[in-house]
């Protein structure tokens, strides 16, 4: 009778064991993925990614506006605003009863005589009668103040005007001829009380000059304007005004 185990004294029954050689079982196959990675496109058909944010491209600034171009500085005439019930005594330039002395510089002839034709047109343009004026020639423009205190006191001319052209050279000769002839002819006019109309140019260059000799007519019509102003200052101060 057999218990299912073994007499003692003999071996263990080796177990049974299977011997036959088990096949590797498959490894799972994996499913293929729901989505596959893009194929990679060749660079000449890759396509540039936009952002998903563009900003907005900043307005241009606006262009400055060019400056404009400046003018050279030059007298200009001008109205005063004066205020009413005050004695206004202002003089034109009108050539009636007007007695008129021109003293004119030789030296720079040619400026000089398109000053001195200036000049004569603005008096005739203004009333002045040929026989009533006097044209003194002089050297040069230093000459001009003694030849204006010549002129004025003698007491037959309204006015003076004095007309001549000095040009910067490489010395200071300039300087003082144009100084002189400034200064002169304004004492030529406080000392006798004849107003003197300062014609003079004082110029760098003989084309300066050229552009200017419409400065004749100027002295001539400011030599009016005084001497018809004198005569209203006398007149008022006759008056007791």
């Amino acid at each position: 009778m057999s218990s299912g185990g073994f007499w003692p004294g003999d071996p263990p029954a080796e177990e049974e064991e299977d011997f036959q050689e088990r096949e590797p079982e498959p490894l799972p196959a994996f499913s293929e993925p729901t989505m596959a990675w893009p194929a990679p496109q060749p660079e000449s058909e890759a396509t540039d990614v936009q952002p998903a944010y563009e900003p907005e491209p900043e307005p241009e600034p606006e262009p400055e506006p060019e400056p404009e171009p400046l003018l050279p500085a030059a007298h200009v005439p001008g109205e005063l605003d004066l205020p009413d019930g005050v004695a206004v005594l202002e003089g034109s330039p009108s050539g009636a009863d007007r007695t008129v002395g021109v003293v004119v510089s030789r030296f720079n002839g040619e400026i000089t005589n398109q000053l001195l034709e200036s000049a004569l047109d603005a008096l005739a343009a203004a009333g002045v009668p040929q026989e009533r004026i006097t044209v003194m020639p002089v050297p040069g423009a230093f000459e001009l103040p003694i030849g204006a205190m010549a002129l004025a006191k003698t007491r037959r001319y309204s006015c003076v005007v004095a007309l001549g052209c000095v040009v910067r050279g490489e010395t200071r000769h300039f300087d003082f001829v144009a100084t002189e002839a400034a200064s002169g002819l304004q004492l030529a006019g406080l000392e006798t009380g004849v107003p003197v109309a300062f014609g003079v140019l004082t110029v760098d260059t003989i084309e300066q000059a050229r552009a200017r000799t419409g400065k004749g007519a100027d002295a001539a019509r400011a030599a009016l304007e005084m001497a018809d102003l004198f005569a209203q200052v006398r007149t008022h101060a006759k008056a007791g005004g």
